[in-house]
């Protein structure tokens, strides 16, 4: 991997660690569908201009199915369900159980794909279960119903990252990354947008609020999008996937430095067997050979 690829990989890893953070700051105010929906439409206007500066719009028509339940399933599900989490747990757990990814998308594969599931993937999803259950239960007071609920959305969200993987291998070979990253964006949008008069915002829009989503929109959905398809091209989708361990490490790090998240012993130890799991679940893997994204990434 050359230097430029690497310094590529890592600012890969600080936007979507990133995300969380901004999530956690700007969803108790937008609410999780308008902090969503401002994402995928932020995102989409961003990279349509970059279409237009380049003159080259990419072609809808024949697959637009395929693009509707990628931007379903791959962005509006699991974006409103992090913004969901993100007003009642820390940006560092949700970035953690982000990690989990792998784990349903090995599963996916293996019911959809007939993959076969070795020892070693499931060793990595056991071992990856624990570390959830020392993640979460290991506490020194009890979680309340919300933070429950919001660790389940974290869990639902990697679950429809994972399936989004597997029907990307099946029905999105040969489509063009940057087509499928755009569309996708404006169909997660759509599918969005009739929700939000039922979900009015928690509370006033401010500079620092306002300044969160631009950055959650623009740095870890559009730009960010940019970089991991120019890593694809690069040095190949299993390299690429390595990103999936080092985004916990900075959504912990971002969480710590500027929201002031304490560090625990669960979170440690819990989010180092994710991560051995997660080693585990995806090596030699096919699921993200056919990936629109890694897994893992909010």
């Amino acid at each position: 991997m050359s230097p430029a690829d690497l310094a590529r990989l890592v600012a890969l890893a600080a936007l979507w660690g990133g995300s969380f953070a901004f999530i956690r700051v700007a969803a108790p105010v937008v609410g999780p569908l308008w902090l969503a929906e401002s994402r995928v439409a932020l995102a989409f206007v961003v990279l349509i201009m970059l279409a237009l500066s380049r003159g080259r719009i990419p072609a809808l028509r024949e697959r637009w199915r395929d693009f509707l339940v990628i931007g379903v399933v791959n962005s509006a599900l699991p974006f409103a369900l992090f913004c969901f989490a993100g007003q009642y747990i820390a940006a560092s757990t949700a970035a953690i159980l982000n990690a989990t990814s792998p784990f349903f998308g090995a599963l996916a594969a293996a019911l959809w794909l007939k993959d076969p599931l070795p020892l070693s993937k499931l060793a990595g999803m056991a071992l990856g279960l624990a570390g959830v259950v020392l993640l979460v239960g290991w506490r020194p007071e009890p979680m309340t119903e919300y933070a429950l609920a919001a660790v389940f959305a974290c869990l639902a969200a990697a679950m429809c990252y994972g399936i989004a993987s597997v029907y990307a291998k099946v029905r999105m070979a040969g489509v063009p990354s940057f087509s499928t990253a755009l569309y996708s964006q404006l169909a997660a949008a759509i599918v969005l947008a009739p929700a939000l008069p039922l979900a009015p915002m928690n509370g006033q829009m401010t500079s620092i609020v306002a300044a969160n989503v631009f950055a959650l929109a623009v740095g870890s959905t559009a730009i960010a999008y940019l970089l991991y398809f120019r890593l694809i091209a690069n040095i190949g989708p299993a390299r690429a996937l390595s990103v999936t361990f080092l985004i916990p490490l900075f959504g912990v790090l971002w969480g710590y430095l500027f929201l002031r998240e304490p560090l625990s012993i669960n979170m440690l130890l819990g989010g180092s067997l994710i991560l051995g799991g997660t080693w585990l679940a995806i090596r030699g893997g096919t699921v993200a050979s056919g990936s629109t994204r890694p897994r893992i990434a909010s």
